[in-house]
């Protein structure tokens, strides 16, 4: 009955009419896990976390503990305690976003990109490039302003990176007044037109005066192999932001 209670009235005897129908109810993704366990090649001993399709379409999280009966060697069922964990793995994912993510602008922090540039670094080898930038005025706007105009500044700086670069890059916030961008598998030309893109955009988004007028210093840098180039990067990226501050 909790079948029907949770996922929908109808699905427990869909499932006694149709033997088909759980594995058209189960995720896509989980769809292994029910045949491993059908077929016998599950770990009983640990629970399977799987979603299942309600009848209005959307997927609920189930956590199951299961027990294979035997008979002569040959598995003819399985018994099981099953239960919703939605609240459970809800509270995870925002655990998650919030350790991987900036509260103030709601982009990627600097933790999650130091993790990426560690990752792009040791474990993989592919062309990469970053973008740093520095507000020029987040200072003056603080003292003069208070730091509430301030935060406006920086989450408008957010939203124009973003609105640029979210699709194709790693966009984080990794200081006070600083972001960084981080382009996987880009070539050298697609980087260098993103960085004119990205002067035109500013001059535009302040000649429209929607928003607080963003002062920003950007430099980039590109490597053909990032394994063993990251830090040469970055140093590069670093440079090329102060030389176009001064």
């Amino acid at each position: 009955p909790s079948n029907n209670t949770l996922l929908g009235q109808g699905v427990l005897e869909e499932a006694y009419n149709d033997p088909s129908s759980p594995f058209e109810r189960i995720h896509p993704d989980d769809l292994e896990l029910l045949n491993e366990k059908i077929y016998g090649g599950k770990d009983y001993t640990k629970p399977v976390i799987q979603r299942w399709r309600t009848i209005e379409g959307d997927f609920l999280w189930f956590e199951e503990y299961a027990t294979p009966i035997y008979e002569k060697e040959q598995l003819v069922a399985v018994q099981g305690i099953i239960r919703n964990i939605d609240e459970r793995v809800k509270f995870i994912q925002d655990i998650e976003y919030q350790m991987s993510h900036d509260p103030l602008t709601n982009i990627h922090n600097r933790q999650f990109f130091d993790n990426i540039v560690s990752k792009s670094n040791l474990d993989f080898d592919t062309p990469v490039a970053m973008i740093l930038c520095d507000l020029d005025e987040l200072k003056f706007m603080n003292d003069t302003y208070g730091h509430k105009k301030g935060d406006e500044l920086i989450k408008a700086t957010a939203n124009l990176l973003k609105r640029i670069f979210s699709e194709i890059a790693v966009v984080a916030r990794v200081g006070g007044d600083e972001f960084a961008i981080l382009l996987i598998d880009r070539s050298k030309r697609e980087v260098e037109s993103l960085c004119e893109l990205l002067m035109e955009e500013i001059l535009l988004q302040n000649s429209l005066k929607k928003g607080p007028h963003i002062s920003m210093s950007f430099g980039h840098a590109y490597r053909s192999h990032s394994k063993g180039n990251m830090d040469s990067l970055f140093m590069e990226a670093d440079q090329k932001m102060f030389q176009d501050k001064r």
